[in-house]
């Protein structure tokens, strides 16, 4: 081999990428903004995820929190659940952690133009949603109302309050609901479905993007096909455990699905409805 020839990293060889900033959402939920150290990933969608590696650790999957094509340093938005995920989420401004992908599939964006959005989270399902929710938000269309219904635990764990309210003086119709309040919380108090009653526009030909907890969404599902929403036209993102993001290791498999390749993101129906009651094993 020649000085002249290079050899490309294998699939599996991570980009090394600086915390460039760092925010503590919640007790238990940081962001972090992330900015390449020499050779970066691809351009992403809205959706898609990343596997995230804490040299020493390990590496885990993250969904991206920011917006495709967005200036500036790459976001994901972290929980800390386990090994990987708390030394990502206790990494310091300065610190250096590794990137592949971006994987999966996305919201699919280019396809809302002319079309009503209904957009359902809960907890940090807000996270994987916020690249979409801010596109929206930011690229309002004559023709298009969106709507975002959000649901928490406590009011301590609503995440990103901030932008959900620029987003509501941006024309986004936003409403949250906590399961249990505190003596200074205002809003609505119950599941997110007691809040997904009522649209402000027809069911019918609307898109919904949900994401959250497996039951939630199924729920949340049930209540948009009763407020006209197509099944065909509800969007799921769906969770299992992605260890490679190239559809070899098999973990991730739930029924004829790879998630790490044919989703997170698919359609409720025909087949989410089904393979969402699934347990992971």
């Amino acid at each position: 081999m020649t000085e002249t020839e290079h050899v490309s990293p294998g699939p599996f060889v991570p980009s090394r990428y600086r915390v460039v900033d760092r925010k503590t959402e919640n007790s238990d939920i940081t962001t972090l903004w992330l900015e390449p150290v020499d050779r970066p990933i691809a351009p992403f969608k809205a959706g898609q995820f990343n596997m995230l590696t804490a040299f020493g650790v390990g590496e885990v999957a993250i969904s991206i929190s920011s917006a495709p094509g967005a200036p500036g340093a790459i976001e994901h938005t972290v929980r800390d659940v386990g090994a990987v995920s708390h030394a990502l989420a206790s990494s310091q401004i300065g610190d250096v952690v590794g990137l592949r992908g971006p994987f999966g599939t996305d919201w699919g964006l280019e396809s809302l133009t002319g079309c009503n959005v209904v957009v359902v989270v809960g907890g940090i399902g807000l996270a994987p949603l916020r690249g979409a929710m801010r596109y929206l938000a930011e690229n309002p269309a004559p023709d298009r109302k969106v709507v975002l219904r959000v649901g928490a635990r406590l009011p301590d764990q609503i995440v990103f309050p901030e932008e959900m309210e620029r987003w509501r003086e941006m024309g986004v119709d936003v409403e949250v609901t906590v399961d249990v309040a505190d003596a200074a919380w205002t809003g609505h108090v119950g599941v997110v479905t007691q809040i997904l009653t009522e649209l402000p526009f027809d069911g019918a030909g609307a898109v919904a993007l949900v994401c959250g907890p497996e039951i939630m969404m199924r729920f949340s599902a049930r209540s948009l096909i009763d407020l006209g929403v197509s099944p065909e036209n509800i969007r799921v993102s769906l969770e299992r455990n992605m260890q490679c993001g190239i559809a070899l290791c098999g973990h991730c498999q739930l029924g004829p699905f790879l998630l790490c390749r044919d989703g997170p993101v698919v359609p409720y129906a025909p087949l989410a409805a089904e393979l969402i009651t699934e347990i992971e094993r």
